[in-house]
């Protein structure tokens, strides 16, 4: 992976322009994505620089989401700051976009997460007639 490019990617999912201080956050993603990768071949491919430009704004939008501090105004309505936007929401959507985008770089055991929803009705195994 360029780490150049990287940072310059961050910076344009992120907005942020000042990527130093974010530097351990792209380290962690940098970690992430080789962790994630089929080969070492795999991270001389420019899509593993975007799934990692991805990952660290993931963890970035998480970060801001940890500190959120809504504000309401006095008639109750929420007032919308970047920290309670969705961002983490679409963050996440960029992140699952990019990991599909390199399904032929990143190893296939891979699972990622991103949201839960509701859980329909499962059937239990004894109903089948299984009895493991």
């Amino acid at each position: 992976m360029n780490i150049e490019t990287v940072k310059s990617l961050f910076s344009l999912f992120s907005g942020e322009e000042d990527c130093r201080k974010f530097m351990p956050v792209i380290e962690l993603a940098i970690a992430e994505t080789e962790k994630m990768l089929v080969s070492d071949e795999a991270a001389l491919d420019l899509r593993a620089d975007y799934l990692c430009a991805a990952f660290a704004n993931y963890r970035y939008c998480q970060i801001n989401s940890a500190k959120d501090r809504t504000m309401s105004a006095a008639a109750g309505k929420l007032l919308t700051t970047p920290e309670n936007s969705g961002t983490l929401k679409y963050a996440g959507k960029l992140l699952s976009d990019y990991i599909n985008l390199c399904s032929d770089i990143v190893k296939s055991g891979i699972f990622m997460f991103m949201s839960f929803g509701s859980n329909p009705k499962r059937e239990d195994n004894n109903d089948k007639g299984n009895n493991c």
